[in-house]
Formats: structure tokens, sequence, C-alpha cells
């Protein structure tokens, strides 16, 4: 499966990657492309090796089988730090630091590659506070004095302030209301327009995955069975386990 516009460049592969935990193959065989600048979402039933796919490009997870490489470089041949370095992260509940200002959660890893320059990553907090849209009045607070929405903000600051190539999010939204939900959906693409990073998104909801995603991966019990754009996974559903997951919304996203 290739997601490579014409001559795009790969900013990662999975190369017949399959991974295995005890006797469940969590990952099977994939086979996949993603362009530089594409923000993919993937969506599956739980257990069916989307987050342990994700896992893979930052070298969280190593594959039994195949390679996944980032930006050409196989991830068995990059030194962990540097690659998770270039990549953000930003999970569920955002999970910062709970000593730390939002300030100092979101200079944390600016910190370590600025060497001690504190103006370089005193510019980067605030550029990032800014794309985010998160008040400069709240730099001071402790995540405990933050709402759900906020706290999810600046956890997506702290994985975009050291200006990643690629940002893997892990179903970042599913633990905030759906009106905080909506607005960082929006935020997210409006991000994603304004930068070109690239970006891998996980999530349970089928209409979040297909508003945000310029494609859309499919994986069945550690397959990917479907990756293709929104409007052909609606159109032309590849197995019946993708005809289930959007045949209520096929009506829907055709009006």
């Amino acid at each position: 499966m290739d997601g490579r516009e014409k001559g795009g460049a790969a900013a990662v592969a999975f190369e017949h990657v399959s991974k295995r935990f005890g006797d469940a193959n969590a990952v099977d065989d994939v086979n996949l492309a993603i362009a530089e600048g594409m923000f993919v979402t993937i969506i599956g039933s739980s257990g069916c090796g989307k987050t342990t796919l994700l896992k893979m490009v930052n070298a969280l997870v190593m594959p039994d089988e195949g390679e996944v490489l980032v930006h050409g470089r196989a991830t068995s041949n990059a030194d962990p730090i540097g690659l998770r370095r270039n990549i953000g992260y930003a999970i569920q509940g955002s999970v910062l630091f709970p000593h730390l200002t939002v300030e100092q959660n979101i200079a944390y890893v600016p910190t370590l590659l600025n060497s001690g320059d504190e103006d370089r990553t005193e510019a980067a907090v605030k550029k990032w506070m800014d794309i985010i849209g998160l008040p400069r009045d709240i730099m001071d607070r402790y995540p405990a004095e933050l709402s759900g929405g906020q706290a999810q903000r600046v956890g997506i600051a702290r994985a975009l302030a050291a200006s990643p190539d690629i940002l893997l999010a892990d179903e970042p939204f599913s633990a905030v209301d759906a009106i905080t939900r909506a607005s960082l959906q929006d935020e997210i693409k409006r991000i994603h327009e304004q930068t070109g990073i690239t970006v891998l998104f996980v999530t349970h909801d089928i209409d979040e995955a297909l508003d945000l995603g310029d494609r859309v991966l499919v994986m069945e019990a550690g397959r990917a069975v479907q990756f293709a754009p929104p409007e052909e996974i609606l159109r032309a559903p590849a197995t019946e386990f993708v005809n289930r997951l959007v045949s209520r919304k096929q009506s829907v996203y055709a009006r």
C-alpha cells in the first residue's frame, strides 16, 4: 500500500512488518508507505495493532520481522534517542509532568536540544503556545490547575515544541468532552495545514478518522486491510469489516 503522491518521498514506511506478543500477532505483514506531510488516521477495533504500529515508528517497539523506515532509515539502525527527538508523541490524557509548570512541561525537550540557550527555548514555548491556542497567563500553572482541554493542548504543544518532522498521536482527544474534542480536532487540522508536519493519528472514532485524515488506514487483527483517502473508504470498502465500519456513515457523507 502506497500513500505517496507521484514522486513523493516517504516519511514513514513499513516493509512487511510483523510483531508478536506471545502467541498473538499484534501486527501482521504490514506493508505501506506514508508520504511526507500526510495526515494519516489509523482506525480499527481494540487490539488490532494500531498502537503497536505507532510505537514502532519511534522504536518504542521493534518489529520481529520486516523493517520500519523513517525518512529512509531503518529504526533498527538508528539511535533511538536521536530518533525520538525528531518525532513528537502525544497520547491520551496528555500525561504531563505534575511537578512542572506549563512552561516547564513544554520546554522539556527544547531545553535538552538547545544546550542551555534559554532565549531559544523560551521562543519555542511561546510559539507553540500561540499555535495551539493556549493563553500565556497559564504558563506558571501546574497540570492539576488546568482543565482537561488545556492539559491536552499542553500535551500537544510539548510534543511539537522541538519542531519534529513527524507527530505520533495515540487517541489524544478521547479523554475530553465532545465540545472540547471538536475544538481540538479543528486545532490539529489547522496545525497540520500550517506546519506541513507528517501526522499518524490513532483513533477509535470513525467520524474523527474520516474528518481528519488525508488517508485512512484501517487495521483488522493486525493487518492493514485498507489504506485510502476517506472518500474511497466510503465509496469502496475493501473488506466486510471496513464496510461495517463505514456503513452508517456513507449516507451522511454522501449528502
